[in-house]
């Protein structure tokens, strides 16, 4: 997996791990930006991860373009020879599938959807070849999600499915996008899923919602450790589906700043995932379960 290097201006260099997502060009990424950050190189200003890409951005006063594009090259190719293990978070998102707020939502934008006479969830189960709704909503929490990144809105994460190429989930956006989605909304754009952290404007389809605030600019929430935003580059998120009453009990415990999401560390290694993805999904699942 060669990286591609570009200059952007003279104070920033893209390197493109691949052109396509795939769990060894992410790796490869997170690994890059993890060494850049540890090395400490004089006149980088920022280090901005993708999902098989990363940015450097870098004060030209202090190093040239040509030193260093040298230095991030010499990075990347350490990160290729790096390991395929990292020491991470599995956290448990509860969801609450098919609820009220996000269909009333798909009513008022009927024309911006593919399908308007049915569901988000009814669309997704049929472009990919479940035969029910529920069958989709299995498959959809059955297996871990890779954070691969985190931003665009407000901490708002973008997850890779944790599953064979074949059975990850791949969901059209809307046709036009909608300019309101409530938030927590739990949705899935192309080849990603997302939760909404705040209300506003979206397109990717909608199957849930999270009672789990994940950005918080007070910082007043306990299980966020004094950080605005929830998610991490590199956490593993298992969805779990939960009904109307137990969304309502979440929602009041956060509210009261008693609610502890259930999040584990982990260790994480590619090569056991690619060896049997079956059984070592489930061993990084039972993690949560340990006390």
């Amino acid at each position: 997996m060669e990286t591609r290097f570009t200059h952007g201006g003279d104070d920033h260099i893209l390197c493109i791990c691949a052109e396509d997502m795939s769990f060894e060009a992410f790796f490869k990424g997170l690994t890059a930006t993890r060494l850049l950050r540890e090395s400490a190189i004089a006149g980088i200003t920022d280090i901005v991860g993708s999902h098989a890409s990363y940015m450097v951005r870098f004060d030209p006063g202090v190093i040239g373009p040509t030193d260093m594009l040298r230095e991030v090259q010499a990075i990347d190719r350490a990160a290729a020879q790096s390991e395929p293990v990292m020491h991470t978070r599995i956290i448990e998102v509860p969801v609450y599938y098919n609820d009220p707020w996000s269909r009333e939502t798909m009513e008022r934008f009927r024309d911006r959807r593919q399908a308007p006479a049915g569901t988000d969830l009814e669309y997704a189960a049929s472009v990919n070849g479940h035969a029910s709704v529920e069958s989709f909503i299995a498959a959809h929490h059955g297996s871990p999600w890779f954070v691969s990144l985190v931003g665009f809105v407000c901490g708002v994460p973008s997850l890779f499915q944790l599953a064979e190429r074949s059975r990850q989930i791949q969901t059209p956006k809307y046709i036009r996008p909608r300019t309101d989605t409530p938030r927590h909304v739990v949705g899935h754009g192309g080849a990603f899923g997302c939760i909404y952290a705040v209300r506003g404007a979206g397109g990717y389809q909608m199957f849930g919602i999270t009672p789990l605030p994940i950005f918080d600019p007070t910082s007043r929430m306990r299980y966020l450790a004094g950080d605005m935003v929830f998610f991490r580059p590199g956490d593993i998120v298992k969805y779990e589906p939960i009904e109307r009453d137990e969304y309502e009990d979440v929602r009041a415990a956060v509210e009261d700043n008693r609610f502890e999401p259930r999040i584990r560390p982990v260790r994480f290694d590619l090569r056991d995932l690619e060896h049997d993805m079956a059984a070592y999904k489930h061993t990084l699942v039972e993690v949560l379960h340990d006390r």
